[in-house]
């Protein structure tokens, strides 16, 4: 039964890699936008509707059915913002886009150099690093710029006597193209904690994008970093050149396609492999479940209707054979005693002995249609029984012995 239900084909495959794709897309998505409660909270409801329609309440069933139409637009309406970050995500990776640009080595190193002295000057930042995703329309105000990065424009840019130093700095591969730019803010007060507003727009831009940020503190001279909606606090500039490092090797046009491969699978792992269980379940549940099968089952004939006065002793044959089409998720929830055939034996009382089958005596479940019956005739054995004056029959009398052998007869004397 296991190895029918699993006939796995190149195109199942398929559908299971493109719908773990969609999950883990889903997936991020509710983990960043915080949207796991009301999406839980839906599904309990669901479960909900779903008992009551397999349970036939009807009025239930139907109360339910317009809250969900209402509450899918509810849920639109409030993360309107969430679900176009999810299509573009779902459009970057489809498109197969490359990052705006390498941040080459030497960037990367001049990125450190000078965030360790803003760190160690008490000087306040935020550096924005692009990745794939365009963060244009997350940007408000902020000054054009085509310049390459280097220690003495970082420094002139931060300078507190500056008039863009209050903003964001947005670096595309080598070059910065914005200064001054003001960010999203975050609403995820448990990460943010004390920290200042530099912090809540470098979390908030990484909520919505897959930019990395930096910011230095000026109140605590710490550095930390924003990334996929995650803000944390570098330990030293050994923990910010990997950080950089590693956003650029996987953003990195050239990386051979093994290493670009297990780079992503180690990231976000736990949410992949969520995302690839609940495709391979659904699969399982559903896709071989609604092949649909023919077999033949063997049904007793029940007969019913039996006028008083007769009693039925068998019937030839007994069974019927039913062979019914259904899905091969229907044949494994079915249960046999909810298919019948039932004969009336009305027709019993004018003599009648055999009877003709047809579909009508055939009682089904929801789901099955009757391919084929046979046999197309029965024959019943029937006799007949005395009956009482109030029409109820009578019980046959016991046979009387036999003179000579009762049990009160006595040996004639010798």
């Amino acid at each position: 039964m296991v190895s029918s239900w699993f006939e796995i084909r190149a195109v199942d495959v398929l559908d299971v890699l493109l719908v773990s794709i969609l999950f883990y897309l889903v997936i991020v998505w509710m983990r960043q936008a915080r949207a796991g409660l009301p999406l839980i909270g839906m599904a309990i409801l669901g479960g909900v509707y779903l008992a009551a329609r397999q349970l036939e309440l009807h009025l239930t069933a139907w109360i339910f059915q317009g809250f969900f139409a209402i509450f899918v637009i509810i849920l639109v309406v409030i993360f309107q913002r969430e679900l176009r970050q999810l299509f573009e995500r779902i459009a970057v990776f489809g498109l197969l886009r490359r990052s705006s640009g390498e941040t080459s080595t030497d960037t990367q190193a001049c990125l450190v150099r000078a965030v360790l002295e803003f760190q160690r000057q008490r000087v306040g930042a935020l550096i924005v690093v692009c990745g794939r995703e365009p963060v244009d329309r997350h940007l408000e105000g902020g000054v054009p710029l085509d310049g390459r990065v280097s220690e003495a424009l970082l420094a002139s840019l931060f300078d507190p006597h500056s008039v863009g130093h209050d903003g964001a700095l947005v670096l595309s591969g080598d070059r910065a193209v914005a200064f001054s730019a003001q960010l999203p803010l975050s609403n995820d007060f448990k990460q943010i904690g004390s920290r200042g507003t530099r912090h809540s727009a470098a979390l908030g831009l990484s909520e919505r994008s897959d930019a990395l940020s930096i910011v230095v503190s000026e109140e605590r001279g710490t550095i930390s970093v924003a990334r996929d909606g995650i803000l944390r606090e570098l330990a030293g500039p050994q923990a910010l050149e990997a950080e950089l490092r590693e956003f650029g090797e996987l953003h990195r046009p050239g990386l051979p396609r093994r290493q670009r491969w297990l780079r992503a699978l180690r990231a976000h792992w736990i949410e992949r492999i969520t995302a690839v269980v609940l495709a391979v379940g659904l699969w399982a549940a559903f896709v071989p479940g609604s092949q649909v099968l023919e077999k033949t089952l063997p049904v007793p004939i029940q007969v019913e209707n039996v006028p008083p006065g007769f009693v039925l002793d068998r019937v030839e044959p007994a069974d019927a054979q039913l062979k019914l089409s259904g899905t091969r998720r229907d044949f494994f929830l079915l249960d046999p005693g909810k298919v019948e055939v039932q004969l009336d034996g009305t027709a019993i009382g004018t003599g009648r002995r055999s009877f003709e089958l047809d579909r009508g005596d055939v009682d089904l479940p929801a789901g099955f249609t009757l391919v084929e019956l046979r046999p197309s005739r029965v024959r019943l054995s029937i006799r007949t029984v005395p009956l009482g004056p109030d029409g109820s029959p009578l019980s046959p009398e016991p046979p009387k012995p036999a003179a000579g052998n009762g049990a009160g007869a006595t040996a004639p004397h010798g």
